[in-house]
């Protein structure tokens, strides 16, 4: 996969985020996006599933430019998965409600065709036993994983996932990372905001260190973690990595 940026500005009113940022890189698998609080990196995400758009600048996934109208939009949104932090599920569907919406309400799938597919992956995630519960039911490894089998439900180009072990314990976070490296074995790209150094520096194939309203390093994950060569992006590592 190649992600290609030119100029690409992002303001928050008066702050701005990403600051004529020029960047491009190709892996075969997952892109992790590391950096500090408010660097940027869940903006970038937002902008490459066209949740947002940015102020200056084009993107370019594979060659070809992001769209600008909002018809063109909802064709790049449904078939990009997107899983948030927060899960956003819908409280008041099962698990499997979850997984069929997208499919029948953006797809237009028919309930039947929708179902099958929703069980095949649930099943995939060992999550057959829990398709009937409402999110509020599960555990929060359990509500990350639906949202995951949701995401790749759809069949996406690729996936964007957004700290998806923020708010998890250790134990559910080592199930979360578990799915998310055997997601990396299918073949579908990711680009991953993580906070998970140990999980980016074994599986990611090229890690961005995001600050400053810019992409300041971009290397392999061996290189990334094992030569720095901004000042920033060794502080930072050694701030984290300290204990």
């Amino acid at each position: 996969m190649k992600i290609l940026l030119r100029g690409v500005t992002r303001k928050f009113g008066s702050q701005t985020v990403l600051d004529a940022v020029d960047f491009e890189v190709g892996f075969a698998h997952t892109l992790a996006l590391i950096g500090p609080s408010g660097g940027g990196k869940s903006t970038l995400l937002r902008l490459l599933a066209g949740l947002d758009s940015p102020d200056a600048g084009e993107i370019l996934v594979n060659g070809e430019p992001l769209p600008q109208d909002e018809e063109s939009l909802r064709r790049h949104r449904s078939r990009t998965g997107i899983v948030f932090q927060a899960y956003n599920l819908f409280p008041h569907l099962s698990a499997l409600g979850n997984v069929m919406l997208p499919l029948t309400a953006v797809h237009g799938l028919d309930a039947s065709t929708a179902r099958d597919r929703a069980m095949d992956v649930l099943k995939r995630f060992h999550l057959a036993e829990h398709t009937a519960k409402q999110p509020g039911q599960l555990s929060g490894g359990q509500r990350q994983r639906v949202a995951i089998a949701r995401a790749l439900a759809v069949d996406p180009a690729f996936l964007l996932l957004d700290e998806p072990t923020s708010a998890l314990d250790p134990e559910m976070t080592a199930e979360v990372l578990d799915v998310i490296a055997e997601l990396r074995e299918s073949g579908k790209p990711i680009i991953l905001v993580t906070h998970e150094m140990g999980f980016a520096r074994r599986s990611a194939d090229r890690v961005a260190f995001i600050a400053q309203g810019g992409v300041l390093e971009c290397a392999s994950a061996e290189e990334f973690f094992d030569n720095p060569s901004k000042p920033v992006l060794k502080q930072f590592l050694e701030r984290i990595l300290k204990y």
